[in-house]
């Protein structure tokens, strides 16, 4: 098989059926994945139908099959106090027989420049492999921390001043409480119709939610959750203050009689045992999402640098495996008010980083003195010091899966 013999363009509705035979293929999702919650395959075909028709679908074609493809969902991120335009990259499969052709690289390079045209100025992924989205130009941006908590180090209840109310998970309550949490929240993802699409999408028909409501009636934390086999499963749990978190905690304890341990996840950076009296629980963290600049100078001009008395200047010599306008050399100016500006000096600088060390650095997965450290960041020691007062100290927060 020869590349020059396969086309590539657009997937239309009219490929549906392939599409997700190629889905099931490369992920391998199996008749009794899809029965485990509750999926027939025509109804798996119509769950993701409302995904796909906003997707931008690309793929390989050896004649009228589709052999290989990318997905790139239109969504959107908050960076700090900014909301981007983001494209969520999924779906990335080829059939073995097809692979070893550059399939996939020609795939990824034209999803990235339609979100340069789109306005997608940051795209992110859930790896199947690290090293190899790595190679593409994407870094780990987030992690996920699964926990396991036996009945008796379940937290003791303390006394809080609102109170936990059960609802269903189609209950509008849960996007409103999402939505005031995702407004002040960095790294979060802005839920739309998509998004919650992809989030419910692999739960069964057993999973449910209790939300937080302070003092005041307002929504300030949920948990979604189900139980099985004695055990309470936790999909996720955010809340707004300490308040809300105790009060969550005081709800999942009180199943106590119900249930021989706890086990779930959380997408922050703090631990949780730490918070808990019997802090030896078993807690396991791993990388979890990945992000990629697309176009770094569109990028920095909605980006919001910490305001400072002083006018920054860094000038640098920028790296990127695919994309052309990330290359080269660029002055990146950020004024008192935070604002940041990118000029290309078309020269080559002493000071050196590659768009996956920027992304992570900017997104605050890494700080960059520990950047520096590892010789992932070249510059001076002013440097590191400018960009560490310059960028906010927060790591992202993501919860979702697609």
């Amino acid at each position: 098989m020869s590349k020059d013999n396969l086309e590539l363009h657009k997937v239309n509705i009219e490929h549906m059926e392939q599409y997700n035979q190629l889905l099931k293929y490369v992920f391998q999702v199996t008749k009794h994945t899809m029965q485990q919650v509750g999926w027939e395959e025509k109804e798996f075909i119509r769950a993701k139908l409302p995904s796909f028709e906003r997707a931008s679908v690309i793929g390989w074609f050896d004649k009228e099959n589709l052999v290989s493809q990318c997905v790139v969902y239109p969504m959107k991120v908050r960076i700090f106090s900014q909301i981007y335009d983001m494209g969520g990259l999924t779906g990335v499969g080829t059939y073995p027989e097809y692979s070893n052709h550059g399939l996939m690289h020609a795939l990824l390079e034209k999803a990235l420049y339609e979100m340069r045209d789109k306005g997608q100025y940051i795209s992110y992924l859930y790896p199947y492999s690290i090293p190899y989205y790595r190679r593409k130009g994407w870094e780990i941006i987030s992690d996920k921390i699964t926990y396991e908590i036996q009945d008796y180090q379940l937290p003791k209840s303390r006394q809080v001043a609102g109170e936990v109310r059960r609802v269903p998970i189609t209950s509008p309550i849960i996007r409103e409480c999402y939505d005031r949490f995702a407004s002040v929240t960095h790294g979060a993802l802005i839920r739309d119709d998509l998004a919650w699409n992809e989030y419910w999408l692999w739960d069964n028909d057993d999973i449910t939610s209790a939300v937080y409501y302070n003092e005041k009636g307002e929504l300030d934390g949920y948990v979604i959750y189900w139980i099985a086999d004695e055990v309470f499963h936790i999909k996720d749990m955010i809340f707004m203050n300490e308040e809300a978190r105790i009060g969550l905690w005081n709800f999942v304890s009180a199943h106590f009689s119900m249930i021989n341990k706890v086990v779930g996840s959380t997408f922050t950076d703090e631990s949780l045992a730490f918070l808990l009296e019997d802090a030896k629980i078993q807690e396991n963290i791993s990388p979890y999402f990945m992000a990629r600049i697309v176009d770094f100078e569109k990028f920095i001009e909605q980006y919001p640098f910490k305001p400072d008395t002083r006018k920054r200047v860094w000038s640098f010599t920028l790296e990127d495996p695919l994309l052309p306008w990330n290359q080269g050399g660029f002055t990146l100016t950020i004024d008192r008010q935070g604002k940041g500006k990118v000029e290309p000096t078309g020269k080559k600088h002493k000071d050196k980083i590659d768009i996956q060390t920027m992304t992570t650095m900017l997104l605050g997965y890494k700080r960059p003195d520990y950047l520096n450290k590892i010789g992932r960041l070249v510059c001076s020691e002013n440097t590191v010091d400018m960009l560490e007062d310059a960028i906010e100290q927060q790591t992202s927060y993501f919860s979702d899966y697609f």
